[in-house]
């Protein structure tokens, strides 16, 4: 029994040697502020909320577009379009709660904890009516939102959104299926590998240009945020449960349905399906792009939000 006992102190010793040799530590905050959280990125405390890093860019009398990365992403996923589009519209994007400079934040991460982030920083920020646009868990949170703050929205914008109960692509995305995995996740999100991060990335878009040595570096080192870490661990130990038909055919909002075809983290067929169940929906495919057609496809994207939102006008903006 000795013996043993001695065994297995000696394999813990090793174990958590090991761990900590291998453990890549958190970023230096200081540091990730000065190089991501750089003007035109502002910070505001919500009310019972967290510090959120948001950038609000373009002419404040235009129409006001509030954007919503998606899982383990950060606003400058929208960089592409805010370069295009700020010029004529009001872009206001930010790290949601447990991503980015934001950071990890009270009160857990269901989804209703990130739709009750949106409506206090868009009456923060004294917006009124605007479109709402999410991609991938973003798209998931704007559907939310559409659902329990309808006056609020004059568009909605579905960009590879999360929420429809459609089975998910088998192949799926290494990043994603480790964090799904109990025990393993928290070992792996220690450890983490920046070569994880990458082929994470390349799995998730279908146009691999976009995948550069800089936008790993931004993924791998706001992953390390502090917080960040336990945040996605905890959202994804959250039960997520899909839309239901009733609820998403109560949105009356006007939708854009934005999809790329070859999407492997969720499927097209989940863009058929939102667009079968809301009742004023209009479907916009991209062949030959995946997960995120506002890095993959800029320009045909921001097109054709551009002629959604000026559909809508001049209902979008601020009164």
């Amino acid at each position: 029994m000795k013996r043993l006992l001695k065994i297995v102190a000696v394999l813990a010793v090793v174990l958590v040697g090991a761990f900590l040799l291998l453990r890549v530590p958190d970023t230096d905050p200081v540091a990730m502020r000065a190089k991501y959280g750089a003007p035109p990125s502002q910070f505001v405390t919500l009310p019972g909320g967290p510090t959120v890093h948001y950038r609000d860019e373009g002419p404040r009398d235009a129409p006001v577009i509030v954007l919503l990365h998606g899982s383990n992403s950060d606003l400058h996923t929208w960089q592409p379009w805010v370069g295009r589009l700020k010029m004529r519209y009001r872009l206001i994007r930010f790290d949601q709660r447990g991503h980015g400079l934001t950071g990890a934040a009270a009160g857990g991460y269901a989804t209703d904890a990130f739709v009750g982030d949106v409506d206090k920083l868009t009456t923060k920020l004294g917006l009124t009516r605007f479109v709402l646009a999410g991609n991938s868990m973003g798209g998931g949170i704007a559907a939310r939102y559409a659902m329990l703050h309808p006056d609020r929205l004059a568009g909605l914008v579905l960009i590879d959104a999360g929420g429809a109960p459609v089975k998910r692509n088998g192949g799926g995305n290494i990043g994603f299926a480790i964090a799904r995995i109990p025990l393993l996740n928290s070992l792996a999100f220690q450890v983490m590998p920046r070569s994880v991060i990458e082929k994470s990335m390349h799995q998730s878009v279908s146009n691999q240009a976009v995948v550069t040595p800089q936008a790993v570096d931004r993924y791998f080192e706001l992953a390390r945020y502090p917080g960040n870490r336990d945040a996605t661990l905890a959202r994804f130990g959250t039960a997520q449960t899909p839309f239901t038909v009733a609820q998403v055919s109560a949105i009356r909002t006007p939708t854009l349905v934005m999809w790329g075809r070859e999407d492997s983290l969720i499927p097209f067929a989940a863009a058929g399906w939102f667009e079968r169940t809301l009742p004023n929906a209009r479907l916009v495919a991209y062949p030959g792009i995946g997960h995120i057609p506002m890095e993959e496809a800029p320009d045909r994207s921001a097109a054709d939000l551009s002629a959604f939102v000026d559909s809508l006008a001049p209902a979008t903006s601020v009164r």
